[in-house]
């Protein structure tokens, strides 16, 4: 009896995980998502995602062979440990690479970060498509870029390329570490807005409430314009550095997209000598997803067709 070959595809994010199980064509035979419950710990929700995956693949592929696994995951993986992964606690220290290698033992796998493979799935699926150079933004718990030219994402010698979370916020920054200065990422992501949000207007809140709450209440509206502000100040100044095509945003913020980009493109336009276009995603929620399913791919040798996007 010949079995099919299918491979796995893993997104580890700061507030979910998804899974997925395609065939070599690329097309998705099944998904799942979880909650990443990172107050349960780091490796507990690891555990978790592994556990869904092999529940996944036995209730949607019983019979099929496992040609692949594709992971991506917030920060920069390796075998040992995950590097820049600051918004989920303990999560840099997981031995991420092995214990996912010992999860599916024999079955090649391959790592990326969420951002890059968000960014490799919109490059060739997706709103990237044909530009050079461009653009992928996440706005999700975290921050972070990727930089596409000449047909790929741009890794960088660490892996690193792109990770404006880090950025200085000012010159007082300067010749001050990460550790001892207030980075961008806990200024404007969904956790930061989250976290400055609930203190501020003194009450829980979700950084999707805070744009909810934005529409009609002056002090919900502060914080969004400064979020805004911010944001468009480091983006503008990657666009006068890169001189994109496109920049497309994905993550779970662009659910506010209406308020969200009216000032990003005022900003573009008034300051980049040859303002980019700016669009959604084509995956805007999924795209680390899809991108570790054609991770999967990648290892088990074989090329994601075109046609399972179309």
């Amino acid at each position: 009896m010949i079995r099919t070959p299918v491979v796995l595809g893993l997104d580890f994010g700061g507030t979910k995980i998804a899974v997925a199980v395609g065939d070599l064509s690329g097309r998705r035979l099944g998904d799942t998502t979880l909650d990443s419950r990172a107050e349960a710990g780091a490796e507990a929700a690891l555990g978790r995602g592994l556990t869904a995956a092999r529940d996944l693949l036995a209730d949607v592929a019983p019979d099929q062979q496992l040609a692949g696994v594709g992971v991506a995951t917030l920060g920069i993986p390796y075998d040992d440990r995950v590097e820049l992964a600051p918004t989920f606690p303990g999560w840099g220290e997981l031995p991420f690479g092995r214990l996912v290698r010992e999860a599916f033992p024999g079955i090649p796998v391959r790592l990326g970060t969420d951002v890059k493979a968000a960014a490799a799935a919109e490059l060739r699926w997706g709103a990237l498509a044909g530009c050079d150079p461009g653009i992928y933004l996440n706005l999700g718990t975290g921050l972070a870029t990727a930089i596409v030219a000449a047909g790929t994402v741009i890794s960088g010698a660490h892996g690193a390329s792109g990770e404006i979370g880090y950025n200085l916020r000012s010159a007082a920054d300067v010749w001050i570490g990460a550790e001892q200065r207030t980075i961008l990422e806990h200024v404007v992501s969904g956790q930061a807005l989250e976290t400055t949000g609930s203190a501020r207007l003194g009450r829980p809140v979700t950084a999707a409430d805070v744009f909810t709450l934005a529409r009609t209440q002056p002090d919900a509206a502060v914080l969004t314009d400064e979020f805004h502000r911010e944001l468009a100040m480091h983006l503008v100044n990657l666009a006068i550095a890169v001189d994109p095509v496109r920049i497309v945003v994905g993550g779970g913020l662009v659910r506010s997209w209406d308020q969200i980009a009216p000032e990003l493109r005022r900003a573009l336009d008034a300051a980049v000598p040859f303002p980019p276009e700016l669009a959604v995603a084509r995956f805007p929620s999924d795209a680390p997803l899809v991108g570790a399913l054609a991770l999967g791919v990648e290892a088990a040798g074989a090329d994601l067709g075109e046609e399972a996007f179309a």
